[in-house]
């Protein structure tokens, strides 16, 4: 962690050290996760560098941070199921607890032996969703580690893959629309069974016979601010040393980004108009 004291006063020096995690290298499992959920499905290894989780019939598993963060920016290196991965969906995402919850999810769709994975995205505010974009890869993600990422400030989420901006999801509160900006969340992750609806609908049922699943993670780093529980400090985290409180997409990165849309993106909620009749959400009209 970078010294919260230099050229500061002590006084404010305090605040920002309580409530700032600043960790732009890759952790260690152990220090940083809690494996919360599969009965042993969920293994740490390598001295903490890798943390696989596996589902089977009986059981999927997976993992949270043991920080929560109000903003930030966190990524995860993950290589997906090989193979016939047909109804199981490995996530990474943030959220919220409670059904006013927010959250941002990362989902891998599986497919059949040979078919490509499908890349869900989605951001809930104030328990509501409904905003999913999905995508397939320029890459087999089942061959060797990818890097997803996640980047969240006041003025957007963006989505990234190696280091590529996929989506942005802009703060459109000025027309009513809920951004998730006051409730801390923690990172996640999780191999589950989805076989009713995750591959084409649910008519591309699990092989079980081909289980345990299993998908791998490495590399997580979480840059970002950890509000004390009683309280959260948004000018804190503005401070200096947290570039990604203001990180913005220069033009390069939008080229690039529309660049992704138009080729690999295989799902809009905002060009569904079967499922919005009365009319797309307002954030779909909205200029940057």
């Amino acid at each position: 962690m970078a010294s919260c004291s230099t050229g500061r006063a002590l006084a404010v020096a305090m605040t920002l050290c309580s409530v700032l995690l600043l960790a732009a290298a890759a952790g260690n499992f152990y220090q940083d996760v809690d494996i919360t959920w599969g009965d042993g499905r969920g293994k740490i290894l390598g001295d903490g560098q890798l943390l696989t989780l596996s589902l089977d019939r009986s059981s999927g598993s997976g993992f949270q941070s043991k920080n929560q963060y109000l903003y930030g920016r966190f990524d995860m290196q993950i290589k997906l199921v090989p193979g016939n991965s047909a109804g199981t969906v490995a996530t990474f995402y943030l959220s919220s607890q409670g059904s006013q919850h927010d959250e941002i999810d990362f989902e891998f769709l599986g497919n059949a032996t040979g078919e490509p994975y499908t890349v869900h995205t989605n951001v809930y505010s104030q328990g509501k969703g409904g905003r999913e974009q999905q995508f397939r890869m320029w890459f087999d993600p089942t061959k060797d580690f990818h890097t997803y990422s996640v980047l969240w400030n006041p003025a957007h989420i963006v989505f990234y893959v190696d280091g590529t901006a996929i989506r942005e999801f802009r703060n459109r509160e000025a027309m009513g629309v809920a951004f998730p900006r006051t409730q801390a969340m923690r990172v996640y992750a999780s191999m589950w069974d989805a076989e009713e609806w995750a591959t084409q609908g649910g008519r591309v049922r699990t092989d079980w016979s081909q289980a345990p699943f299993t998908a791998s993670y490495r590399g997580f780093a979480a840059a970002g601010c950890a509000p004390p529980s009683s309280s959260s400090s948004q000018a804190a985290c503005a401070a200096p040393g947290s570039p990604w409180m203001y990180q913005e997409l220069d033009g390069a990165a939008q080229d690039r980004l529309r660049q992704v849309q138009r080729d690999y993106m295989i799902y809009n909620y905002c060009a569904d108009t079967y499922r919005f009749p009365q009319g797309l959400p307002p954030e779909c009209s909205a200029s940057k």
